[in-house]
């Protein structure tokens, strides 16, 4: 027994460090350093400024390009020529060079509208990227939340489990006293042991939960110490009951980032089959180049000649027959403008069903609240008429357990309906696109360029 008592008073002294010169935490401190380091949150922002700088002109064909090329060349060999008149004329180890540099541009200047749509699907990937975004802060902060409010409710059930065994010392002291005067058995002794040493040995596993609970949150913050000690401001779960089902109905269907995400998606496959009705169209090109060439030569009438000099010229063509391939792929893009339709279609069900799942949870969560608030108060008079009874030698010590045991597993049922409730909360939230409320800005909610 005095071994588990060290043990309870090292959780105890282990589970609540000084605070003094350390930060306090709330849920809001907690979400806004996740947001700042957390590693997936980094990686979706790089995504994302990867896909802002994707849209360009530049990238949707609408501006020229332009190459500067050069070159030299040479050759070495043995002619043999033969005149009209019969002679022959042999040269040997005749050398010819050349050297050339080009500056080239082409630019397309009309390609069945094909250059315009790309800047647009560019900007609808570059929203799309925005949203992605979103969609994992707001999946971060509801998880970051989750994982708070379960640290502070492994600490308030660490505080009741200290009550617990508070409760069981007190007894055990009575027994103790009464045993050493010959009013009670020793069974009664060895009953009190046991149930203080069942009291201390749930007291250290709960130790061990909140620590695990504790250096999950610190790696979901991505601090460079795991294992660094939280001071945690919450000391209580308070969930809000204030939410009304009709207005998070309608910011699930407009501001939800998963149904925005699909929208976006349904348009993006009608510019993808706007890029293949291009190919019906003829295309337009200019090309044009300044250049200059040197070439000298072993043998003949020149020994070297340059050219400097414009070159330009339009290229108009039309693809008359490709095998069919433009109808088949413009059948198939038609085909999955349907297809997205229907996943926003069932999108849109899926979220109205987990809404309302959700809702029911919440609203029935909230009337066990009450109910267990009425319960725990029950439960601690019940206690303390019971230990009363007990000093007086009225009640058992079995009678007094089950009184300990009741006010205990009340304590556990009301911490129990104010998480969930909680959990009910954030994930209404998090469906309805409001889980930014709990970090008190939009200052991490990037909203793409018009």
């Amino acid at each position: 027994m005095k071994h588990l008592c060290k043990l309870w008073i090292v959780a105890n002294l282990l589970s609540f460090p000084a605070i003094y010169g350390q930060e306090i935490y709330n849920l809001q401190r907690c979400l806004e350093i996740g947001l700042e380091r957390n590693y997936d949150i980094r990686i979706i922002r790089n995504d994302q400024q990867i896909t802002d700088n994707n849209r360009s002109i530049g990238n949707a064909g609408y501006l020229p390009t332009l190459n500067l090329t050069t070159g030299y060349a040479g050759s070495l060999y043995d002619r043999e020529q033969k005149t009209s008149t019969g002679e022959r004329i042999n040269s040997t180890g005749v050398q010819d060079r050349s050297v050339s540099a080009d500056l080239g541009l082409e630019w397309t200047i009309f390609d069945g509208l094909k250059i315009q749509t790309n800047y647009k699907r560019l900007r609808e990937l570059q929203q799309i990227g925005a949203l992605n975004t979103r969609l994992v802060i707001e999946d971060f902060i509801s998880q970051l939340s989750a994982e708070y409010y379960n640290f502070v409710q492994q600490k308030i059930r660490l505080k009741n489990l200290q009550a617990a065994v508070s409760l069981s010392r007190e007894r055990l002291r009575i027994v103790e006293e009464r045993y050493n005067i010959g009013s009670m058995s020793r069974l009664d002794l060895q009953q009190a042991k046991v149930d203080f040493n069942a009291d201390s040995s749930k007291l250290i596993k709960q130790f061990e939960v909140l620590q695990t609970s504790r250096i999950h949150l610190n790696e979901m913050m991505a601090l460079d110490d795991v294992n660094k000690r939280l001071i945690i401001r919450d000391s209580v779960i308070i969930p809000n009951a204030l939410l009304d089902l009709e207005i998070l109905r309608d910011k699930t269907l407009t501001t939800n980032a998963g149904l925005l995400l699909s929208q976006k998606n349904q348009t993006l496959s009608s510019l993808d089959y706007q890029v293949i009705k291009s190919r019906n169209y003829p295309y337009l090109r200019l090309n044009a180049g300044y250049g200059y060439g040197l070439n000298k030569y072993g043998v003949g009438t020149y020994k070297q000649q340059e050219n400097i000099g414009l070159t330009y010229g339009l290229t108009l063509g039309f693809t008359i027959f490709d095998g069919m391939n433009r109808r088949r792929e413009q059948q198939n893009a038609k085909l999955q403008i349907q297809n997205r339709q229907l996943e926003y279609e069932r999108l849109e069900l899926g979220l109205k069903s987990d809404l309302s799942n959700i809702w029911i949870a919440y609203r029935n969560n909230l009337e066990l609240l009450n109910l267990e608030r009425q319960n725990l108060s029950t439960a601690k008079e019940n206690y303390e008429i019971a230990i009363e009874r007990y000093k007086l030698g009225d009640l058992s010590g079995i009678e007094l357990r089950e009184a300990q045991n009741s006010l205990l597993e009340a304590e556990e049922r009301l911490l129990l309906a104010e998480y969930n409730t909680k959990i009910c909360e954030i994930s209404l939230m998090q469906i309805s696109g409001q889980a930014k409320e709990y970090v008190g800005t939009e200052y991490f909610f990037d909203k793409p360029q018009p």
